[in-house]
């Protein structure tokens, strides 16, 4: 990412945080409508999930012009996410729901370059959780 993209993440991730709950709302009710089948992975307090989704997310943003700090954060959740269950393939899932979260959530705000800073934000970050599950994938075999 470059400093820009980062800038325009940080700038509308700022729009979103004082409505936390209510994107976090958005973004599992979204993620849901397109893969019902994702539900039964998601146990317990939703509204606690969404705490913690936009806390993680929160924490990327904030990490993101420092990446030796927020590849080993990436890397663990990545681990730890594997041992959920969580796969490959559910990752796009992820960011369809996100980007359709930010759209609706950012309103006229989420403009081609905000969209394309966020897209490579999420790139980045499935890559790194990706890779760090392929790690683990061989041992938990």
């Amino acid at each position: 990412m470059n400093t820009q993209q980062v800038q325009l993440v940080r700038s509308s991730f700022a729009h979103l945080a004082p409505i936390a709950d209510r994107v976090a709302a958005l973004f599992y009710q979204r993620l849901f409508e397109r893969n019902p089948e994702l539900r039964t992975m998601f146990r317990g307090d939703m509204q606690a999930q969404g705490n913690k989704l936009m806390q993680m997310i929160g924490a990327a943003v904030a990490l993101l012009d420092q990446p030796e700090h927020l590849m080993p954060v990436l890397q663990k959740l990545g681990q730890r996410h594997y041992g959920y269950g969580v796969h490959a393939t559910h990752y796009d899932m992820v960011g369809a729901a996100l980007l359709q979260t930010l759209d609706e959530g950012l309103g006229p705000l989420f403009s081609a370059p905000v969209r394309e800073a966020w897209i490579s934000m999420y790139g980045l970050v499935a890559s790194t959780m990706i890779s760090a599950a392929r790690q683990v994938e061989p041992a938990a075999a």
